[in-house]
C-alpha cells in the first residue's frame, strides 16, 4: 500500500468513475483499475462494487477511504513540519449547528490571511459526535458548547461567554421579561442540545408557563419569526448581529441574567496546538465584549 493508490482511491470515490480518476491522478483507466486491484488483494477485501455503475464503495471500502484520507493529512502534515512549516497542512475543524457556527467563517478566512499555507476543513455535526472525532484523532479540535464529562484526554476552551436575552418585535412595550412570557405568544427553541434546556429550565424555575406558538430547533429560524412579529422568544447575544435586529425589543433573560459558554475542544497532547490557540484568539477577538482568552497550561 502506497500513497498513490490512496490519492486514486480518494479520487474515485470524490469523482464517482474510475475513467474521472484517471484524469485527476494522471493515470490511464487500466492503471487506476490496476491499482485498485492491488490493493484489494494487499488488504484481502473488495473496495467496490462492481455489479453497480458507478462502482460504489463497499463497508470496508469506505473503511479504508477514512484510513486513506488520514495517513494523507499526516503526511503532508509531516512534510510540513520537517521543512520547518509547522504553519501548513490541513485542520481539521468540527462545529455544532449553532449561532456561533457565524463567527467560524470569518475565524478560518482570518486564519487563511494569517497562515497562506494553512488550508481548513470543516465538519458540522451534533456535539457528541465531534467530542468523539477529536478524542479520535480525526479532527484537530471542535467548536461546542460547555458540556458535561469531557474524556480527560481532552481540553476545553471557552472563547465566548456571552448573556441570553429574551427579545420581542419592534414596538413592544414592557420592562418585565416575566410579564412578557406570561403574556405574550413564545416561539420555543426546541433542540437536542444544552442551549435550549438552558431556556427551558430557567423559564421553569422562573415558574413561567409560556402560550407557546412555535417550535423550532434553528436559533437563526427563531429570531426571524420575532422580528416578523410572531411572538417573543430567548435567544444568545451571538444571533443578535444583524442592522435589524437592533430594532427588537431585547431583556436581560433570567435572575440573575444566564449566560452561555461556547469554545474550542482539543486534546491536551496534540501537534496542533499553536494553530488551534491561534484560532481561539481570533474567535475570542470576534466576540467582541463577550471573548474570553484562552488560558494558559502550565
Amino acid at each position: 500500500m502506497d500513497t498513490r493508490q490512496l490519492k486514486t482511491l480518494i479520487a474515485i470515490s470524490t469523482h464517482g468513475t474510475f475513467a474521472r480518476a484517471a484524469d485527476i491522478v494522471g493515470l490511464t483507466p487500466s492503471a487506476v483499475s490496476q491499482q485498485v486491484h492491488a490493493l484489494e488483494q494487499e488488504l484481502n477485501t473488495s473496495l467496490f462494487e462492481r455489479s453497480s455503475r458507478p462502482p460504489k464503495l463497499t463497508p470496508n471500502g469506505l473503511q479504508v477511504l477514512e484510513m486513506a484520507k488520514d495517513i494523507l493529512r499526516l503526511e503532508d502534515d509531516t512534510k510540513a513540519s520537517l521543512k520547518g512549516d509547522r504553519i501548513s497542512g490541513t485542520l481539521m475543524l468540527g462545529s455544532v449547528r449553532s449561532s456561533a457556527l457565524n463567527l467560524l467563517p470569518q475565524a478560518i478566512v482570518k486564519m487563511r490571511s494569517l497562515f497562506p499555507d494553512l488550508k481548513t476543513n470543516l465538519r458540522v455535526s451534533l456535539s457528541s459526535i465531534l467530542i468523539a472525532d477529536v478524542a479520535a484523532g480525526r479532527l484537530d479540535a471542535a467548536v461546542v458548547a460547555e458540556h458535561v464529562g469531557f474524556p480527560s484526554a481532552l481540553r476545553w476552551s471557552p472563547f465566548l461567554r456571552e448573556p441570553l436575552w429574551l427579545i420581542a418585535p419592534k414596538g413592544t412595550e414592557g420592562a418585565d421579561p416575566i410579564a412578557l412570557l406570561n403574556s405574550r405568544p413564545y416561539v420555543r427553541f426546541r433542540s437536542a442540545v444544552p442551549l435550549a434546556n438552558m431556556i427551558d429550565t430557567e423559564i421553569s424555575r422562573l415558574g413561567v408557563v409560556p402560550n407557546d406558538v412555535a417550535e423550532i430547533d434553528t436559533v437563526g429560524a427563531i429570531v426571524t419569526c420575532v422580528r416578523q412579529g410572531m411572538g417573543i422568544s430567548v435567544v444568545p447575544h451571538v444571533a443578535l448581529q444583524e442592522v435589524e435586529d437592533q430594532d427588537l425589543l431585547k431583556l436581560p433573560f433570567g435572575h440573575p441574567q444566564i449566560t452561555r459558554q461556547i469554545g474550542i475542544v482539543e486534546r491536551t497532547v496534540a501537534p496542533r496546538t499553536e494553530i488551534i490557540a491561534q484560532m481561539h484568539e481570533v474567535l475570542a477577538g470576534f466576540c467582541g465584549e463577550y471573548g474570553v482568552e484562552r488560558e494558559l497550561t502550565p
